[in-house]
């Protein structure tokens, strides 16, 4: 009998597990979306060459997927394979596809269903991490996967394991792979945020008893230390991500509702924003603990995040796309744009989705709002909340049941 990996594995395995290996240990992550808001959850991609306008109708469409199901998962794409996650009648999965076919590869169930009236099904994106995918569904079910086959290594539910609570809306954080830890915030008493063993699930440490808000955690590093920023539903935490120990806390930007934008970490700074007439704060980092450089009400970020572009941020403050110098908070300017939406960035320009179906390309200049182009998705009844995703030259969008593959590359 044969031994070794070419005994476990047929070759396109080996071949998927050999590039996702050189993935995983930093030789060369090309141009994939690995994750929630891209490589290093910034919601930016580093490609160029990249379309500076579009036909009417849009770019063309690679593939089309109908039946993907419902929820407001984005896909998730490294080593030509696409994972997303969606609900089938009573059933949570996670789907992996060929991402330049649209192939099918294989569905794997998670969890068990969600149903809320803004829209069934998971909310979360998953993360790709080597060889394995994590994913966590609505209800608080997170899993790790075999990325090759789908096959369960291990999950159990969050939630119940650390005795959180589900908030209104649904678990819709993406997981945070960071080194040998996975970072989920289940909202536990003792344990709000909990590190994890990414191998096997076990509990590294458990930090705070703040309720889980929507937003997912951002790494960053002070005082030559690895830490944590995690937007709970009662304020910003700052984590040591060693041991979990608290460093600091701002609850003046948490709304009390929804706390959903993502953290976003430059250069010391951590900027945090949230919707409901709330505002947003830049925290300076240092000596352990942070302090606020300004606070403004000017961007209000609702569902989703604000891009920092060099010294700009951009973003939807509430239903209106603005423009913010990133170290001052002086605002640039507004533009309706293509309604409320969400956005990233790539080779100069941003891509605005407005939850009416409406793609925007636009210029990324704080001189002005300059739109290239724009087509339309076609959408159902509820908003197109899934944020754009951009790999390999392609453009992705998901609007429940449909995903969509655009070719952007000149």
């Amino acid at each position: 009998m044969r031994s070794g990996p070419s005994a476990r594995y047929p070759s396109h395995m080996l071949s998927f597990r050999l590039v996702s290996c050189l993935l995983v240990c930093g030789l060369a992550w090309g141009a994939d979306w690995p994750q929630w808001r891209g490589i290093n959850r910034d919601g930016t991609s580093a490609e160029t060459g990249l379309l500076d306008s579009w036909p009417k109708g849009g770019p063309p469409v690679l593939w089309k997927i109908s039946g993907l199901g419902e929820g407001y998962s984005s896909p998730a794409i490294a080593a030509g394979h696409l994972f997303v996650q969606s609900e089938y009648g009573d059933e949570e999965y996670v789907l992996a596809f060929d991402a330049t076919t649209g192939k099918q590869l294989w569905r794997t169930a998670t969890g068990k269903s969600f149903h809320e009236s803004h829209g069934y099904g998971p909310r979360s994106t998953p993360t790709v991490d080597g060889d394995r995918v994590y994913a966590l569904a609505a209800d608080g079910m997170l899993v790790c996967l075999d990325t090759a086959t789908g096959k369960r290594i291990w999950g159990y539910n969050v939630v119940d394991r650390f005795s959180g609570h589900v908030p209104h809306w649904g678990i819709s954080e993406s997981p945070l792979v960071e080194s040998q830890r996975l970072i989920v915030t289940p909202g536990g008493r003792g344990a709000a945020v909990v590190a994890l063993d990414k191998m096997n699930g076990h509990a590294l440490w458990q930090s705070q008893s703040d309720g889980a808000a929507y937003s997912s955690a951002m790494p960053y590093d002070a005082e030559g230390a690895r830490r944590v920023v995690v937007f709970t539903s009662d304020a910003a935490l700052g984590l040591n991500m060693a041991d979990g120990k608290l460093l600091w806390r701002y609850g003046k930007v948490a709304n009390g509702t929804a706390n959903i934008a993502t953290p976003i970490v430059h250069d010391g700074e951590i900027f945090l924003s949230s919707g409901y007439g709330t505002g947003c704060v830049l925290l300076k980092v240092a000596g352990g603990g942070a302090s606020e450089v300004y606070f403004s009400r000017d961007m209000q970020n609702h569902y989703s995040t604000s891009v920092l572009v060099g010294d700009y941020l951009y973003g939807y403050s509430s239903n209106v796309l603005t423009a913010m110098k990133f170290q001052t908070g002086e605002v640039a300017w507004h533009d309706r744009s293509v309604g409320k939406g969400s956005l990233i960035y790539a080779d100069g320009h941003l891509y605005c989705l407005g939850e009416d179906g409406v793609m925007g390309l636009v210029e990324a200049t704080p001189a002005g709002y300059h739109e290239k182009s724009r087509f339309e998705i076609p959408h159902g009844g509820l908003p197109t909340w899934s944020q754009p995703v951009i790999a390999n030259g392609k453009l992705y969008l998901r609007e429940q049941d449909n995903l969509f593959c655009y070719n952007i590359k000149k």
